[in-house]
């Protein structure tokens, strides 16, 4: 029988915690998935710190906020696990990712922090949990993200055509697939993908998101309020390189146009959705400009403008959700951190220097048994 992992992750856009049981075959397997939501208190304690609306006020809110995630992560598995009726102790490891609150990369002490009290996990569910993957590829140079390409590339590389990878998630991040099995895998974080939209929505309709895009489309973009946003010097860095809502967020939108009040919020949502194709697509254009077939996944896939955006940005490319290749777009990052547990208690290593520029390949996470 194959082994089994549980695989828990909540993104940038802080929509909930997504699980996943992966069999840990040689094509991996979702057996089972779902999104567990946030009670909206504790959504409401997180969206201002995650999106960089204000500073946590202490050191005992963050503490508790870290116990808060980490018991609304463990009751993320076990409803997983009744769901799909597997008992705790048929499961190996969980692979517990976190909820990232702060990300910086650069400079001398570059740090990453992701809060959902592992140990807490640990005991509720009675599984062994791995956490805290990121923090070693940053010790070892590295950005500490993206760390899924490697999953990516178990899951959908092909010996017949060069592939893209684009997870639309809060910030969107691409991994490259050669066809060609001696060539490396590449990735890195691109830029926004649905974060800034999302915030611009609920600032101006009190709504989590712009479903299916239509705000957006009744909006038309403005072309100098996108000329100052695609002229982020982030956009143009060569990889490896990594970002959040650090980078992307609010203050940002208003510093790169002090005017913003003055256009229309519908108009400003449009320029949004095309930052987003725009920079996905110049990322492609630069990066993999051979590549013949792009995979979505991520919240992102159900935002049909953005999606249609990106079919004309990329054509003649078919534009497809990983759906078709066998994992469902919304639970892709789960089933990673499942499959990235296996890796740590088998001794193998989870990063890919080449993605993220750490000084080699390092087994990452840390350990909290049952």
């Amino acid at each position: 029988m194959s082994a089994l992992y549980l695989g828990l992750i909540s993104g940038t856009s802080a929509d909930g915690i997504d699980s996943a049981l992966l069999a840990c075959e040689d094509k991996p397997r979702v057996l089972s998935a779902r999104t567990h939501p946030y009670p909206e208190p504790l959504r409401e304690a997180l969206l201002p710190l995650i999106a960089r609306r204000r500073a946590p006020s202490s050191l005992e809110e963050l503490g508790e906020l870290d116990a808060r995630v980490g018991r609304c992560f463990a009751e993320a598995a076990l409803t997983l696990l009744a769901q799909a009726g597997v008992p705790p102790a048929a499961v190996r490891a969980i692979g517990s990712h976190g909820q990232t609150i702060s990300h910086r990369p650069e400079g001398e002490l570059a740090h990453t922090w992701q809060i959902g009290d592992p140990a807490r996990i640990a005991e509720q569910t009675g599984i062994l949990t791995v956490a805290d993957f990121r923090r070693r590829d940053i010790a070892a140079g590295g950005q500490g993200a993206p760390l899924v390409p490697a999953f990516h590339a178990a899951c959908f590389r092909s010996a017949t055509e060069d592939r893209v990878v684009l997870n639309l998630g809060g910030i969107a991040n691409l991994t490259v697939l050669p066809s060609d099995p001696e060539a490396p895998v590449l990735g890195f974080d691109c830029g926004p993908g649905n974060a800034l939209m999302d915030d611009w929505i609920r600032l101006h309709r009190g709504e989590p998101f712009d479903r299916s895009g239509d705000w957006a489309a009744s909006g038309r973009p403005d072309p100098a309020l996108l000329s100052s946003l695609l002229a982020e010097p982030y956009f143009a860095r060569s990889p490896p390189k990594s970002t959040g809502r650090e980078q992307f967020n609010l203050h940002w939108l208003v510093r790169r146009c002090p005017a913003l009040s003055d256009l229309e919020p519908a108009d400003v949502q449009a320029t949004l959705l095309e930052l987003t194709a725009r920079s996905v697509a110049s990322a492609i254009a630069s990066h993999a400009p051979f590549c013949q077939r792009v995979l979505v996944c991520g919240g992102g896939v159900h935002n049909a403008r953005l999606i249609e955006r990106l079919r004309t940005l990329l054509a003649p490319r078919p534009v497809e959700s990983t759906a078709l290749h066998g994992i469902d777009p919304d639970f892709v990052e789960a089933a990673a951190f499942a499959w990235l547990a296996a890796a740590t208690l088998a001794g193998r290593p989870g990063n890919l220097p080449e993605v993220t520029g750490a000084r080699g390949p390092r087994i990452l996470g840390a350990i909290y048994p049952a």
